[in-house]
């Protein structure tokens, strides 16, 4: 797993050992920031089950202001405290070692530009991440929401919510869904 593009494009990250997470796909990854290359720049992105932390500080080396990290694993976070030193990452990184619905409750205080949603793919932890951004008024007008899951009948949850699907995107077993609020 690397850093595929902007500042620290090549750096080659330390993972996650185990089955308890699944690395995003370089090509989903890739295709990810190809579709969300304008809205980089100076946004904030929340990346709230980071794992290794790739996203998020991919988000970084393109040009993010801000990455907000989030991981329950002691594990996971000892990785990306790695891998913000490997891709010197440091200023643009705020990371938690906390449940995510306690972060969004109660940790985060601005409106975030991109979310990305890659919660263990058998609960409903997208669902609730969408729900809890809703309800704390963390997101923008203009905000858009990544969610990755295996599951299809994830979308007709997602549909019950106050956001629409803007884009869909299948790779092998992984769907990319986008959002937006409604």
């Amino acid at each position: 797993m690397r850093i595929i593009s902007g500042k620290a494009r090549g750096t080659k990250l330390y993972t996650l050992e185990g089955k308890n997470t699944r690395p995003t796909l370089d090509r989903v990854k890739e295709s990810l920031f190809n579709i969300l290359q304008n809205e980089i720049t100076d946004c904030i992105f929340l990346d709230i089950f980071s794992g290794s932390g790739a996203i998020g500080l991919e988000a970084v080396s393109r040009g993010a202001k801000k990455a907000i990290l989030c991981d329950n694993s002691k594990e996971a976070i000892e990785i990306i405290k790695k891998n913000i030193q490997k891709t010197h990452s440091e200023k643009n990184i705020e990371l938690y070692h906390e449940k995510f619905d306690n972060v969004l409750k109660n940790k985060i205080e601005e409106q975030i530009d991109i979310v990305y949603i890659d919660p263990p793919y058998e609960t409903n932890f997208a669902i609730e991440t969408i729900e809890l951004l809703l309800q704390k008024k963390l997101l923008k007008e203009t905000s858009i929401i990544v969610v990755e899951t295996d599951r299809d009948e994830i979308i007709k949850e997602i549909e019950k919510l106050n956001v629409k699907i803007f884009d869909k995107r299948k790779y092998g077993r992984a769907n990319l869904i986008l959002l937006k609020k409604k």
